[in-house]
């Protein structure tokens, strides 16, 4: 026979058997939700400041490199990013303690009004500073850049718990 034809304790091989417990949950309907560790709630309250503090330390640069407007732009697109960042993990964990009913019409709608927004705010930067876009754009994508160091950082610590 196959892999998978062996019957463990409690199971029947005939069909009617099979048929009623397959109906059968053993899970209660009221499922307490699982709670995150203390380090990922720090991680995710500490990533959108990460971003305003490399914004800023990037910004300072920029301006004297470029012109005050450019830096001004660069903080203003980490700004950005941050906020984006912690409305959407407020958004989700608000989304999903509601449970599965809804949730998925609920998230889906949040998100794309959240993208919707983010677009706006980019149109606006193009027409009022159409040659600044870019600095907006880098100071936008620190998000990146802080989760490329967040995620190195906790392989590090995997690394060294391992050892």
């Amino acid at each position: 026979m196959g892999l998978f034809s062996e019957m463990g304790p409690g199971m029947s091989s005939d069909r009617a058997s099979y048929r009623r417990a397959r109906g059968t949950c053993y899970t209660t309907p009221v499922m307490e939700r699982e709670r995150t560790d203390a380090y990922e709630d720090r991680l995710l309250l500490r990533i959108p400041l990460e971003v305003l503090a490399a914004a800023a330390a990037l910004a300072v640069p920029a301006a004297f490199l470029f012109d005050p407007l450019t830096g001004l732009l660069f903080f203003a697109g980490g700004a950005l990013a941050a906020l984006g960042f912690t409305t959407l993990k407020r958004s989700l964990s608000k989304v999903l303690d509601r449970g599965r009913r809804g949730a998925l019409r609920s998230g889906v709608v949040l998100y794309a009004l959240r993208l919707v927004l983010i677009c706006a705010v980019f149109f606006l930067i193009i027409l009022l500073f159409p040659k600044k876009i870019l600095a907006f754009g880098a100071g936008f994508s620190m998000i990146v850049l802080v989760s490329l160091v967040e995620g190195v950082r906790a392989l590090l610590l995997m690394k060294t718990w391992k050892d």
